[in-house]
């Protein structure tokens, strides 16, 4: 969908440590921008699927994008992933007569739905239930499919892609 792009490597990274005093990983903010820039990256893409990443993320890209002015290397902090996730899949689900205590926040009808779509191995079907207090799980994911899953799917994808595109374009 986007062409010679090429995905290196999708990582499953959480930055660890304070932020004040910054300790651990904290300390290194860009790292792991700096490194595909070393390899010959031209455009480098973050998507966050955490809410209080997003912020972070657009400081990293300035403050990479400043220093790496004159290099045309470019940084791109993409947060239509995360909104496309948290706002319109839950908005589809609604449309189609899900309520939002069922939707939930985290692991309800909405997540679970798109988990079963992309890897429904990840999911336990037998350990579905609504959410309780304590319990990390704030909806009810026992209706969710990989049937109801791939609409947001298709549209996470296709919001970011162009969100990319447009990014990238030259101005």
């Amino acid at each position: 969908m986007l062409g010679d792009a090429l995905v290196a490597p999708v990582i499953a990274y959480v930055p660890e440590g304070g932020i004040t005093p910054p300790t651990a990983h904290m300390r290194y903010p860009g790292t792991i921008a700096r490194s595909f820039k070393v390899h010959g990256f031209r455009n480098i893409v973050l998507l966050g699927d955490h809410g209080s990443t997003q912020a972070g993320q657009r400081a990293v890209a300035a403050r990479l994008n400043r220093e790496w002015a004159s290099t045309g290397v470019r940084v791109h902090a993409i947060e239509e992933y995360y909104r496309a996730a948290e706002i319109e899949v839950p908005r589809l689900l609604r449309a189609r007569g899900y309520s939002d205590a069922e939707l939930g926040r985290h692991a309800g009808l909405s997540d679970t739905a798109l988990m079963r779509a992309l890897d429904a191995r990840m999911v336990r079907p037998d350990r579905l239930r609504p959410g309780s207090p304590g319990d990390g799980v704030d909806g009810d994911p026992t209706r969710a499919t990989a049937g109801l899953g791939r609409p947001g799917a298709e549209l996470i994808v296709s919001r970011t892609v162009d969100a990319v595109r447009k990014s990238i374009t030259p101005r």
